[in-house]
């Protein structure tokens, strides 16, 4: 039976999230491959892969505030004034597209270069969200593309939102969803972190395991990690995966160092790295 896995790439692995707009090419090339070798040495394995916006689509999103979605302006506000702020959100929604889209051009070129049969399916065009979740996503093309042999590859992305006007979800907003849809045997979570730390920055106390049980005994002492994040940082991510663990009690989610050489290959082929969350 194959096994069904989601792998995030994050945005403080693949860009270099403390300078605007700047792709880590070396480490973007060398996951592809280590990506490549797992799905070749082990091809039962079936997988989603998903990734962050990093430096590209956190850094427009921040100066436009495009999560927030577009709020309507007090009425004291002239027509034109009205007119030039919506016309200012709208502008910079199309600019986090553009800059999302550019940094998933370059992990495409590298999934490429490997001789990856892997394809782009862009949130912005087929996912509609409702308060900054996601409300309608037919994910047909997904269940083909996997179906075929295919790895669908989605990232953190604009989507227009029905209370808003727009949004941006992040991977594991996406993940949240797949995951009820998909149920994954496994999600795997790689950025620069090891694992979550009860006491980041300082990283001497690793947390092995979360469970809903045990969320509350650490959830003080985890802190966002450094760069700009416009969706919520690492304990965000944590209170996410902990929903679905607690609606899938068999599914397995891991929080490790993509950047340590040779990790998302053990993770892909079942190594235990990093923090555990799970039921």
């Amino acid at each position: 039976m194959k096994e069904l896995i989601f792998l995030k790439l994050g945005g403080s692995l693949i860009t270099d999230k403390t300078q605007p707009y700047t792709p880590k090419l070396d480490v973007i090339e060398e996951v592809a491959l280590q990506i490549s070798t797992a799905l070749q040495t082990h091809p039962d394995l079936r997988l989603v892969l998903g990734h962050g916006s990093g430096s590209f689509g956190h850094v427009a999103a921040s100066e436009y505030h495009t999560r927030d979605g577009f709020v309507v302006q007090p009425p004291q506000l002239t027509q034109r004034d009205r007119d030039t702020t919506e016309s200012g959100y709208w502008k910079g929604f199309a600019e986090v597209w553009y800059q999302a889209s550019a940094l998933n051009r370059f992990v495409m070129k590298a999934l490429h270069k490997v001789n990856m049969p892997a394809i782009a399916l862009p949130p912005s065009a087929n996912v509609i969200a409702s308060d900054g979740k996601v409300s309608i996503w037919e994910t047909t093309s997904i269940s083909m593309a996997l179906a075929y042999g295919l790895v669908p590859v989605i990232y953190g992305d604009v989507t227009f939102d029905e209370v808003r006007g727009g949004t941006i979800l992040s991977t594991e907003d996406l993940f949240s969803h797949l995951g009820r849809a998909f149920n994954p045997e496994r999600i795997l979570l790689a950025g620069l972190e090891s694992a979550v730390w009860q006491d980041f920055p300082d990283r001497t106390r690793k947390v092995e395991t979360i469970t809903p049980k045990t969320f509350n005994k650490v959830a003080e002492n985890i802190e966002k990690a450094a760069g700009a994040d416009v969706t919520g940082g690492m304990k965000s991510k944590v209170t996410q995966m902990l929903d679905l663990v607690q609606q899938n009690p068999e599914l397995k989610i891991q929080i490790f160092s993509g950047a340590e050489p040779g990790n998302i290959l053990r993770a892909l082929t079942g190594e235990t790295l990093g923090t555990w969350i799970s039921a």
